[in-house]
């Protein structure tokens, strides 16, 4: 039998013994529902590094769960629309389903290499018509509840892509600065931005677009957000940002316009309302606007800001002058570009003495700066230079002089040119595409009767054939767009937009709980029962598009009455990057590692053990290696064992280490999967192995307990490297498959592991620390002393009284301990001055038997005799020995 392990070798066969007994099939009378689920892949053409770690992570916890005695589900799909695989269809001459297809077949192939484990039967992609006349289903009960709107937009506009981009979709320019960019930063307004796709420079255009209301749950999803305790902070707080929620007042400046009589500005600072000296718009504001049609200057000024995020401090004056609400002064109004069109009202009362952008604007425009609030302790400020943007005293401020911050926003709001509100940044879901690849949103445009959603039975509405065209294909797909109207039957056109492609991915999940289910999207029963998904894993760049969007679903779909769930996730976790020298691996910097390259298992035990699943770590070959050792050693721990004929069947003490070590590794490792923490699984694995191997070497193996070593290891490891267990699995002649075998459990209680562990761990340190300082090569014997009885129960008072008690006095009120005289006053006052700091411990009978099992260890290390006993009264040592340190003696 060769002893070297090549996975290549056998995975097929385990691939196909996995099927064959449908062991990754979820069972629809599930008793232990556990949803596990990475986010799905698009279909790029092969499997990155990326998705390798986001699936490992998965295929971990759910073989783990499963083997628990769970009734797992983890499924897999394809988010197979947009518009990459439309200009990779463009640029291979092919057209994007052919391509798609490639790609799944590649990706699908890819993944079973990998020996990741799928139900296949609940498998779902995105550009079948099966599934998405659901996204066109679902967007007709959206529109029926009024959460759906048309209308004029402004839009980022790609003129390379030729379609619209989402706020988010925009990205900043690499050479720009970090101050200047909005997306990501919860500030949906962009300008000067390149595409997330090309890279091609962003434009503003004025198009007729359709919309999601997402604003509608503005409220709900931000405060839901305190109760995903799951969720990493970073997204919660990039999800916070993004919905841009500001409690303050609404401010009302009278203005001579014809359209306009007054303008509201939203602030967070109402006490400072007396050092407005200026009122600015931002160039997107219906009144700056209005304006730029008879002011020239306005207007060149609008149109020059349009496509730059440069525009610093800029801004032109207008006409016109707004009179301030309290003071009844004449303010000039300015159209300024770092007013942004979408956060508060679109309009700034601007206060420079306590507003930091509001000073340099009135900086660069000469504007009086004026001091409304002063430090309550009198500690001065820095104006005009500088603004005070602290809360304090109001002063010269009228009637408010003298009231608190706080105070004078409350008394402000009451004289009535203000009134509280709240504000976010957070701005309606556009939908509408103008390319091919994607869902047809189901909507006729009827002259007569306005937008008629399909009806149901209509659904779903097919794209057309495939033709490469300029501009918008379906809008040149004229036999495809000519239709009737639904209601009244008169000719009709229809809509030629697609759905943006994360309306695909806000619902996926609940597909897969039902994917051949022919009345629904899904069937509520079983979503009620299956959600919110357990663990969600993916990367955290999805913060503020997909992980928004599927709250937002999943709300909307609560409120319509197709779910029973508000939040669809419990537990996300974003994996962390991998890097190659330095830099996040990819294709594009010719960095990357093909996830086949060095083999299934090598791979998916590196990525799982480098680092934890959420931080970044950099591959190298070295450590890729060790991976490639420690499977290999695993496999000759069996192989040796099941070649060998000398056993035992005898047991000693140090047959009880090994022993025991089994339940405290079983113990060890199932906490570590409970909180994936994979690379401390492996960690102990690795532990685990060494001591195996040790434990061989030393004597002839007990067989009950070696064996039984072996067969916990081989089931434990499992999870992460499944071909390999199968094979151990079965050269230990164990029924069935591992994969479908019982977690392992200890056989005795193991709440103490860790501290039993720490005891002989300490004190082998102890030992090797006393050998070398004394130096001493070749000791004769040692000798461990373990603390007298009275030593614990001392330990134990301490340990339970509160740090203000007199704890010396506590202890000596114990007669047992009271007998013990100054030795006993000596201990106790070492305790009281360790106070809270003391650990827990195991009594002394157990730290007596824990280093009677370990005593071969010290004999293995040092090559000599080993004595443990505990410290008799008159013992030299005794003194020395304390509670799970026991007193050493080396001769």
């Amino acid at each position: 039998m060769s002893r070297r392990y090549d996975h290549a070798r056998v995975q097929e066969y385990w691939q196909q013994a996995w099927e064959r007994d449908g062991v990754f099939e979820c069972p629809t009378d599930a008793e232990n529902p556990t949803y596990v689920l990475g986010m799905f892949p698009y279909t790029s053409g092969s499997l990155h590094m990326g998705h390798i770690r986001n699936y490992a992570i998965t295929d971990a916890s759910a073989r783990y769960r499963r083997m628990a005695g769970d009734d797992v589900l983890h499924p897999m799909g394809w988010d197979a629309f947009g518009l990459p695989a439309e200009n990779a269809a463009y640029e291979r001459d092919t057209d994007p389903e052919s391509w798609t297809r490639t790609c799944i077949d590649q990706m699908k192939a890819d993944l079973r290499e990998m020996g990741f484990g799928y139900d296949w039967s609940r498998e779902v992609t995105t550009c079948d018509p099966e599934y998405y006349q659901w996204n066109q289903w679902l967007f007709t009960q959206f529109y029926d509840e009024g959460l759906v709107d048309y209308g004029a937009a402004t839009v980022n506009w790609c003129p390379d892509c030729e379609t619209v981009l989402a706020d988010a979709q925009v990205e900043t320019p690499p050479e720009a600065d970090e101050g200047e960019t909005t997306a990501g930063t919860g500030h949906s307004h962009t300008h000067g931005g390149v595409c997330w796709r090309c890279g091609t420079g962003v434009e503003q255009r004025d198009l007729d677009q359709w919309f999601f209301a997402i604003t509608d749950y503005a409220e709900e999803l931000y405060r839901g957000l305190d109760d995903l305790e799951g969720w990493p902070d970073g997204v919660r707080d990039s999800q916070r940002n993004w919905i841009g929620r500001q409690e303050g007042a609404r401010v009302a400046f009278s203005v001579d316009h014809d359209d306009h009589d007054t303008v509201e500005a939203f602030t967070t600072r109402l006490d400072t309302a007396y050092g407005a000296t200026y009122l600015a718009l931002s160039p997107g504001h219906d009144l700056a606007r209005a304006l730029a049609e008879t002011d020239d200057a306005v207007a060149d000024y609008v149109e020059s800001v349009a496509s730059t995020d440069d525009a610093g401090m800029s801004g032109v004056e207008t006409d016109l002058t707004a009179t301030h609400p309290y003071t009844g002064e004449e303010l000039p109004v300015y159209v300024a570009a770092y007013v942004l069109d979408d956060v508060g009202t679109g309009a700034v009362m601007g206060v420079p003495a306590h507003n930091e952008q509001d000073h340099a604007f009135a900086d660069e425009h000469d504007l009086p700066v004026e001091q409304a609030v002063e430090p309550v302790d009198g500690s001065g400020t820095d104006l005009p230079h500088a603004p005070y943007t602290g809360d304090g005293m109001l002063t010269d401020s009228g009637e408010y002089d003298g009231l608190a911050s706080s105070a004078a926003r409350e008394r402000l709001r009451e004289h009535g040119a203000a009134e509280s509100a709240v504000t976010y940044r957070l701005r309606d879901w556009l939908i509408s595409r103008q390319r091919y690849w994607g869902t047809p949103i189901p909507i006729v445009h009827c002259d007569d009767c306005g937008h008629v959603p399909v009806p149901e039975d209509d659904l779903p509405v097919e794209l057309p054939d495939y033709v490469q065209t300029t501009g918008n294909p379906l809008d040149a797909a004229e036999e495809w767009k000519q239709t009737t109207c639904p209601d009244c039957g008169a000719d009709a056109v229809r809509e030629t937009d697609t759905m943006d492609t994360f309306v695909d991915s806000s619902w996926y999940f609940l597909r897969y709980l039902s994917p051949h289910f022919e009345d629904a999207p899904f069937d509520q029963e079983t979503a009620d029962e299956w959600l919110p998904i357990d663990v969600y894993v993916g990367g955290e760049e999805h913060a503020v598009l997909h992980l928004l969007y599927i709250r937002f679903f999943t709300r909307a779909l609560s409120d319509i009455g197709l779910l029973d769930r508000e939040e669809p996730v419990e537990r996300l976790i974003n994996q962390g990057t991998v890097l190659h020298s330095g830099e996040k691996m990819s294709k594009s910097k010719g960095n990357d590692i093909a996830p086949h390259e060095y083999g299934a298992e090598t791979t998916r035990l590196f990525v799982l053990s480098a680092a934890h699943p959420s931080q970044d770590f950099e591959w190298t070959v070295k450590d890729v290696s060790t991976a490639y050792d420690f499977q290999q050693t695993l496999y000759r721990l069996v192989t040796e064992y099941t070649d060998r004929t000398e056993t035992r069947t005898e047991s000693t003490d140090h047959d009880a280490y090994l022993e025991r070590e089994i339940d405290r590794t079983i113990a060890a490792v199932t906490e570590e999967y409970d909180r994936f923490r994979f690379h401390r699984v492996i960690g102990e694995l690795q532990r685990f192995a060494r001591l195996l191997g040790r434990y061989a070497g030393y004597d002839r193996p007990y067989q009950f307990a070696y064996g039984r070593g072996l067969r916990v290891l081989a089931g434990l490891v499992a999870p992460i490297a499944p071909f390999l267990a199968e094979e151990m699995w079965q050269l230990l002649d164990e029924d069935g498959l591992v994969a479908e075998s019982r977690w392992p459990e200890p056989l005795r209680d193991v709440e103490d592991y860790r501290i039993e562990r720490q005891v002989v761990r300490r004190t082998l340190d102890d030992v090797r620390e006393i050998t070398e300082v004394v130096d001493i090569d070749e000791p004769n014997e040692i000798e461990l002393v373990v603390a007298a009885d009275w030593k614990y129960r001392a330990y134990e008072i301490a340990r339970e009284s509160d740090p203000d008690d007199a704890i010396v006095g506590e202890i000596m009120a114990d007669e047992d301990i009271k007998q013990h005289g100054d030795a006993a006053a000596e201990f106790a006052d070492r305790l009281a001055d360790r106070g809270a700091g003391l650990e827990p411990i195991i009594d002394g009978e157990r730290e007596l038997n824990t280093l009677q099992q370990a005593a071969w260890l010290f004999e293995d290390e040092f090559g000599c005799d080993v004595v443990v006993r505990r410290a008799a009264p008159d013992d030299d040592l005794a003194a020395k020995a304390r509670p799970n340190k026991p007193a050493i003696h080396i001769s």
